[in-house]
């Protein structure tokens, strides 16, 4: 009797604290002001149907945003998502403590005095490094002979010094190795500042290429760089210039302006060194012409003119072209074609099509063929000998991504190549294709804690969505973890553009499985995991497949006993935030907290806007809206038009002022108009970061401060402070 006795009054006492625990969570916010955007109304009308929209004015052009004085509207933006960041930081002030743990958690299991694995090219190693506190890489070079000195080619911590943000894009040497040509933004526009520097003098050249992609391609000749410039409004890559060092931007000769509004473009050169190549590539076209890179001043030749439907990417070896296509081919092909005859009607197969198998891309080398290709949902590597016979590269973990990664030596039969799963971390190989001996180069190491890959446990699941498809699940936890209702998980995925959500290692996350979660990411529709077709069912007027699959996933892991809705959170980022905004707006009782990061959420208004960046070059993946079939559709599932007054789950959003992929009005809009209409009294809280854009900080550590504020956000609806 006394035994039951003392165990009523812990329960009792256990109750009360907890009680006490929530009510103070629920003061921290529920008695602090919110933020509530002024309403202006606009009615935007199109196919005969009205839009409301009362928070169309919050956004601001560029010249608005860059402007020395702001304007009143410009004002009024910033003092509404000011008011935002005050209200975050009030409501989340109570997890101040935490998330400072979590972040001296996070980066203190990253190695500060890190080192690459050395990539050969052109009689060189080339690295980079990092030195103890320093938040951005020493890039670095040797000579391959033995006993060379180490090159500081670019100093990054040096370069950065006064910039709040330090965005370094593409390094690439000339062919005779003394210059360097190198990429900055300082803004996160991702509008690159090319640069030029002489390896042999360390001296900077005058040369300056201004609103650029971020790269410079160089000829044979080591004076003569292709470069891409933007439009400055729509930030679409759309025209190629030829620039000879010493001479200045504006003599620069333009040597191909695509003038598709749909079409994207770059220019790069061939492994063999032998050929420049511009590429004009949209969803569902792709366009190679080439030049002789031994004469810049050369007429480009188009390999296969652009049709629809047709995509294609183009390498060189020897005699051919060696062509990865779709051409009678949803899965992809491997063909080659005679350099002097490139078009269509010469392509020979060298993989044929495959219905299981997707193939993602090919290596070439001397001896031999490398292809990567995907088969159940999982990428694997074959090695095909030119001369005969070939074989599979075997690897052992349930989920996992294996990859080939710079393999700039042409003439070698070492393959470098990537290893990572859910519970390894990343690793970096050399591969003999001849005897399949392996080195391990390096793995990421994980300090602190005494990680092992052995505590942790990795499954693959497959889930029925509602039409049948089984659509794959990877998720991993702590081992030990008792699965159960209670049990916290966080779900992930993206799931857009046939881009395919990787069951990778990251060592932040053990922040959230060592204190109980469980990690699982949905392989949904939309990606490209089960190949093609699993990309096609997941857009246009078949986009609603990505949501339904992603819930379907969630609920199938709360049937089959991982977890329950009230413990049962979200995240996704970018397309994968619009992801986001569609499942809260259609199952908002499963989840008990979403992150929602740069999400794209205000579809219809973004997709027929043709001066919004990356709007018309996207038609292909969300359809146009000036078409009422696509307007209806997008309508149907639009997050901002679908936000109505009912509960909504705890969510957490996040912008960047200067994003120039996902507007920032588009997440300020959505919390504007959640905030007006939610019935609950849930946490809503938004982070927009003034000084940064769609990927976030620049530095190396810095960006980990968002990841302690997703993590403290779900941690604290745990109820778990430490």
């Amino acid at each position: 009797m006394t035994m039951k006795r003392n165990i009523y009054s812990l329960l009792a006492l256990i109750s009360i604290l907890t009680s006490c625990k929530q009510e103070q969570k629920e003061v921290t916010y529920k008695s602090i002001e919110i933020p509530l955007a002024k309403k202006v109304t606009k009615e935007l009308t199109i196919h005969n149907d009205t839009r409301t929209d009362d928070y169309f004015w919050m956004r601001l052009s560029d010249e608005q945003k860059n402007a020395e004085t702001p304007d009143a509207q410009t004002q009024d933006v910033l003092d509404y998502l000011g008011a935002e960041n005050e209200y975050l930081n009030k409501a989340m002030n109570h997890t101040k403590e935490l998330q400072t743990k979590l972040y001296d958690e996070i980066v203190g299991r990253i190695k500060k005095d890190d080192q690459s694995v050395p990539v050969k090219s052109n009689g060189y190693f080339y690295y980079t490094r990092y030195e103890v506190g320093d938040d951005y890489a020493l890039y670095c070079r040797k000579k391959v002979d033995e006993n060379s000195k180490e090159e500081i080619i670019f100093n990054g911590p040096e370069m950065a010094k006064g910039f709040a943000y330090y965005g370094i894009g593409n390094r690439t040497i000339s062919e005779d190795n003394k210059l360097m040509a190198f990429a900055v933004d300082t803004v996160s526009r991702r509008r690159y500042s090319i640069q030029f520097k002489n390896l042999e003098t360390g001296e900077l050249l005058s040369d300056n290429l201004s609103n650029t992609s971020g790269s410079a391609t160089w000829a044979n000749d080591n004076k003569t760089v292709f470069y891409t410039t933007k439009d400055p409004a729509t930030l679409r890559a759309n025209k190629i210039y030829k620039h000879v060092l010493g001479t200045d931007q504006s003599d620069d000769v333009l040597v191909f302006h695509e003038t598709d509004e749909t079409f994207n473009i770059g220019v790069r050169k061939s492994k063999s060194k032998a050929f420049l190549a511009i590429y004009s590539s949209q969803t569902l076209s792709t366009e190679f012409r080439v030049l002789d890179a031994n004469n810049p001043n050369g007429e480009w030749k188009i390999i296969q003119p652009r049709e629809k439907n047709l995509e294609y990417s183009v390498d060189h070896y020897g005699d051919y072209f060696y062509i990865r296509t779709n051409l009678d081919a949803k899965n992809f092909r491997l063909v080659k074609t005679p350099i002097n005859a490139t078009s269509k009607e010469n392509w020979v197969d060298v993989i044929p099509h495959r219905d299981g198998v997707y193939l993602q891309g090919f290596d070439l080398f001397s001896n031999h063929l490398v292809v990567q290709e995907r088969e159940n949902g999982l990428r694997g590597i074959r090695i095909i000998n030119w001369s005969g016979g070939e074989h599979q590269m075997t690897f052992n973990d349930p989920a996992y991504l294996a990859y080939t990664t710079s393999n700039l030596d042409f003439n070698t039969d070492t393959l470098r190549y990537g290893y990572t799963s859910l519970t390894t971390p990343s690793s970096t190989y050399d591969y003999n294709m001849n005897t399949k001996e392996q080195l391990l180069l390096k793995q990421e190491e994980v300090l602190g804690a005494n990680f092992s890959s052995d505590n942790y446990v990795s499954k693959r699941l497959y889930a029925t969505a509602r039409d049948g498809a089984k659509v794959p699940i990877s998720l991993v936890y702590k081992k030990g973890m008792i699965k159960n209702s209670s049990t916290p998980m966080l779900l992930y995925s993206y799931g857009s553009y046939g881009s395919s959500s990787e069951p990778t290692f990251k060592s932040d996350r053990l922040s959230l499985l060592d204190r109980g979660f469980i990690y699982a990411i949905a392989h949904i529709r939309g990606g490209q995991e089960m190949g093609r077709d699993w990309y096609e069912d997941g857009k246009l007027l078949k986009k609603k497949n990505t949501f339904t699959d992603f819930i379907d996933c969630a609920e199938y892991l709360v049937n089959d006993g991982f977890t329950s809705s009230d413990h049962l959170y979200a995240l996704g980022g970018s397309a994968g935030g619009l992801l986001m905004g569609a499942i809260v707006n259609m199952k908002p009782e499963l989840w008990n907290g979403v992150v929602a990061a740069v999400p794209f959420v205000d579809v219809i208004s973004t997709m027929l806007d043709e001066t919004i960046p990356l709007t018309t070059f996207e038609f292909d993946e969300w359809g146009n809206p000036k078409d009422k079939t696509y307007y209806d559709y997008m309508k149907s599932y639009s997050p901002y038009d679908n936000v109505e007054a009912k509960d909504y789950p705890n969510i957490l959003i996040t912008t960047g002022y200067w994003d120039s992929q996902v507007q920032y009005w588009e997440p300020a809009k959505w919390i504007a108009k959640l905030r007006a209409l939610k019935t609950d009294d849930n946490l809503l809280i938004m982070d927009c970061n003034m000084e940064t854009g769609h990927g976030g900080a620049s530095g190396r550590f810095e960006r980990y401060k968002n990841t302690a504020l997703y993590y403290a956000f779900m941690l604290d609806l745990e109820n778990i402070s430490e």
